[in-house]
């Protein structure tokens, strides 16, 4: 999830669509998973720039 969410955009079409095809999931749970990712320490390990910038978005 962090690797994608570091690199989604590069994809065609939209957000949504690419997570469905690489995830199997809906959006929504999509979001719920990565949210819970975020409070990971490991997370923050393995990506500590993508997980600040995240964390930063999920706090407005």
């Amino acid at each position: 999830m962090l690797d994608f969410e570091a690199g989604w955009w590069r994809q065609r079409g939209s957000k949504e669509d690419a997570i469905t095809a690489e995830f199997g999931v809906s959006p929504v749970r999509y979001y719920q998973l990565l949210n819970e990712c975020l409070d990971d320490p490991d997370a923050v390990a393995y990506a500590p720039q993508v997980v600040s910038r995240l964390r930063r978005i999920r706090g407005r």
